[in-house]
């Protein structure tokens, strides 16, 4: 992909994930059929398979020094319980087994969901992303994002139980007010074997956070990828993957006390107490069944339509500056007008524009490493996009959009987006074949972006444009000294 004047262009390596491919729609389908919405179908219940451990290896233990937790609830109970690794640094491999074995997410989900980490906020040599703060790549060389760093290309504004940023300077944390609110929108239940939090009053709880944002947040913004796929996916989340399984419910019933378990609270709701990071799995707790997870084709189905009953979430735009100056973009302009407002919720379209825009958004013009992984991406999303017909998005004028909308200083609202998008991918894209002799002698889990990382750390500001020092020069330097100094070369100590 390329950047010019924030006008995100598809790149041949974006173009295979959209880009009808015969044998792979054939492969998607046979592992997962197109049929109907399973959450329309009767859902069995199985005790044994659907049963999620929490003893033994799967027993709680709350982060320690070095552990990194997050604005996501689900991923930091993992943590805490080992279904990912303790520290909270995860392959996307481990995220996509870990929620299929604690939730029942299906794959391809996780997958698009874990590669939009990886490539977005994560460490891209090693295929991982932090679930809190950057700073931790596995391979060490040099910080990443992570989630709690990801405001505004992944985490965003509207979060059910986190602040806006520019609201509360933080992101990752619960806010009580917001926690209360939502627990008591089933106040008026007497019975708690009645109490339910399920999509409809999650969605009602949506309408008053969207509304808080832009009463209380300056730089509120709803952005194409954060605003309409990640915001409501985090709703929907709520009750289809934390609503505990049974015999009675088997789509689901999400009490208080899981409520309050996988958000890290305790104590009465007139004494609640919240420990950061301390989110655990309710025991005695049931996963979605066998053969009814949760997938991509749910998800966007179900936030289609939830906008259909509610388009106000489509508006994308934010403040501007000041707390009710919400400010909305014309979508035909940002789409090159391939949709419209008048024409997002007609036939699939809703979800055709948010595959492809996340899929457009992605640093994705690296080779090595990336391809099998991008490959399979592609098996995920060509299928959907070749089902619903899509009209065929090839841009988005990311600059229309930050005219209006978000800080002027670069450091949030779309420009931020806008400058991450930009510099990820510069630093994936550029001096690709500068690099590709050097490649060939270096560890394959380097990838080039490395490699420009690096060389822009160590250039910024020094040398000369184009008298850059690097690794062809400081090996022949090296080797000159040491033709002069053999003694550097014994290996050895005392």
């Amino acid at each position: 992909m390329l950047l010019a004047g924030h006008v995100i262009a598809i790149c041949p390596m974006a173009s295979k994930i959209i880009t009808a491919r015969t044998s792979r729609n054939d492969t998607y389908h046979q592992g997962y059929p197109q049929s109907a919405d399973k959450r329309t179908a009767s859902v069995g219940f199985d005790a044994a398979s659907q049963y999620v451990s929490t003893t033994g290896v799967h027993a709680f233990v709350p982060p320690g020094s070095g552990d990194f937790r997050g604005p996501c609830p689900g991923l930091n109970a993992m943590a805490n319980h080992g279904y990912i690794p303790h520290n909270g640094i995860a392959t996307i491999n481990e995220y996509v087994q870990g929620t299929y074995e604690v939730f029942g997410m299906s794959k391809d989900l996780a997958l698009f969901l874990g590669v939009f980490g990886v490539l977005m906020d994560g460490d891209i040599p090693s295929l991982s992303f932090s679930i809190g703060k950057g700073g931790n790549s596995i391979l060490g060389l040099l910080p990443q994002n992570g989630l709690t760093g990801s405001h505004n290309n992944y985490e965003g504004d509207v979060s059910p139980t986190r602040g806006d940023f520019f609201e509360y300077g933080n992101n990752h944390d619960v806010q009580m007010s917001q926690f209360v609110q939502l627990y008591n929108l089933q106040s008026n239940v007497s019975d708690p074997s009645q109490v339910n939090y399920d999509i409809d009053l999650l969605t009602s709880f949506r309408l008053s956070r969207f509304q808080q944002s832009i009463d209380k947040n300056p730089y509120f913004v709803n952005g194409p990828i954060t605003g309409l796929l990640v915001q409501p996916a985090a709703y929907q989340f709520i009750f289809r993957f934390m609503a505990n399984k049974s015999e009675e419910y088997s789509e689901g019933r999400l009490s208080r006390d899981v409520l309050k378990s996988f958000f890290s609270i305790t104590g009465t709701e007139y004494d609640f107490v919240y420990t950061p990071g301390q989110e655990r799995i309710p025991d005695n707790w049931y996963k979605r069944a066998i053969g009814d997870e949760y997938g991509l084709l749910s998800a966007i189905l179900e936030l289609t339509t939830i906008a259909l009953a509610h388009p106000e979430f489509l508006s994308v735009g934010g403040n501007t500056g000041q707390v009710n100056t919400f400010a909305g973009a014309d979508f035909a302009n940002l789409t090159g007008g391939v949709f419209s407002a008048s024409t997002l919720l007609e036939g699939n379209n809703l979800g055709c524009f948010v595959l492809q825009a996340a899929v457009m958004v992605l640093p994705t013009g690296v080779a090595g490493i990336l391809e099998g992984v991008l490959d399979e991406l592609a098996e995920v999303v060509n299928p959907l996009l070749q089902a619903w017909d899509c009209p065929k998005l090839t841009q988005m004028d990311i600059d229309r959009y930050t005219r209006r909308c978000g800080p002027k200083n670069g450091t949030a609202g779309l420009e931020a987006l806008a400058a991450e998008t930009s510099t990820r991918k510069e630093k994936v894209q550029d001096h690709e074949a500068e690099y590709s002799n050097t490649m060939q002698g270096l560890n394959p889990l380097l990838s080039y972006s490395r490699l420009q990382d690096m060389n822009e750390f160590w250039t910024t500001g020094t040398n000369a444009i184009g008298d850059e020092y690097g690794l062809y020069s400081a090996i022949p330097e090296l080797t000159t000294i040491a033709l002069a100094h053999p003694e550097f070369l014994f290996i050895g100590g005392r």
